[in-house]
């Protein structure tokens, strides 16, 4: 098979948005039988139709529907690729990226990081966040995706090195009516009699939870699964059920809406945060620094 320029997949995803040659070659300032010849051509090459004709216009077959997400993800990373190498010829000192977990975002991560870019020496670094899961932000950090992982230290980090970041303690979020609202701390365990809303099976915290609970011979009774801790706080505070979140994040919420947060008392509840990485002496400097300062903040 032939290479894919990026001006074919540039007007593939227009012809796709548009659903209409001629329009597409109209944004594109392009002759729509250059168009036709390059998508047949893509065809060819690919050996699959990409588009379904009609009347109407045209819209893309299950194989296009495939390209065309594959299409618009590396366009956009040539444009990063693009934008991040020309700011440096505009003075830019580094560029980071990031993936952290929905706790590490939640709690303190976005404040440590903009007290790092408020640096003077740091003006002109560019910081990109994103959010994963910690076995899937591990794998991005193995792979290259990006410079630096903030994850719990209770993943599989063999092969990256790794610093020491914040802690963290799990605590209960119930309704302010709740049996459990007048209590200064409370075990795991007393929770199992009541219902809980929790996080996708995919997430650090929920299978925490599954092995405290099977430590102990129970199961969680789930009343819901939402895909965030908003979504949890509101339906805490709806009292449809009690969740298990990171107290600082709760604390936060409390003051919104009405809900009690109630730390857990067990050992395992407390949780350490790490900043991972490849190899410390082959990041960029920026991301070194950033390294230096997110454990600054953790001895702090």
């Amino acid at each position: 098979m032939r290479d894919i320029d990026l001006k074919t997949l540039r007007l593939f995803v227009a012809v796709c948005e548009h659903g209409n040659m001629a329009r597409a070659a109209q944004d594109e300032h392009i002759e729509p039988s250059a168009i036709s010849k390059r998508i047949a051509q893509l065809e060819s090459d690919l050996g699959v139709p990409l588009f379904t004709r009609s009347r109407r216009g045209v819209q893309p077959t299950a194989g296009g529907s495939a390209l065309l997400e594959h299409a618009r993800s590396v366009l956009f990373t040539m444009e990063r690729i693009a934008s991040d190498v020309a700011a440096f010829g505009g003075g830019l000192k580094g560029s980071v990226s990031v993936c952290a977990s929905a706790s590490a975002i939640a709690e303190a991560l976005l404040d440590d990081i903009a007290s790092f870019m408020r640096l003077p020496a740091h003006q002109n670094i560019r910081v990109n966040v994103e959010e994963a899961v910690s076995t899937e932000l591990v794998r991005m950090v193995r792979d290259g995706v990006v410079s630096l992982g903030i994850c719990w230290d209770n993943v599989g980090l063999e092969g990256l090195e790794h610093r020491p970041y914040r802690r963290d303690r799990l605590a209960v979020a119930v309704h302010r009516g709740h049996p459990l609202a007048s209590r200064a701390s409370v075990e795991f365990a007393e929770t199992f009699g009541y219902e809980h809303v929790g996080l996708p099976p995919s997430t650090a915290v929920h299978r925490l939870l599954r092995r405290a609970a099977a430590r102990a011979g129970h199961t969680i009774s789930y009343r819901a699964v939402v895909s965030n801790f908003d979504a949890a706080f509101r339906v805490v505070a709806a009292n449809l059920g009690i969740s298990v979140i990171p107290q600082e994040v709760g604390e936060a919420y409390a003051r919104l809406l009405d809900v009690r947060i109630v730390p857990l008392a067990d050992a395992w509840a407390e949780r350490r945060f790490v900043v991972c990485f490849r190899a410390l002496d082959t990041l960029q400097p920026a991301a070194q620094r950033m390294v230096e300062h997110l454990a600054e903040h953790a001895r702090g």
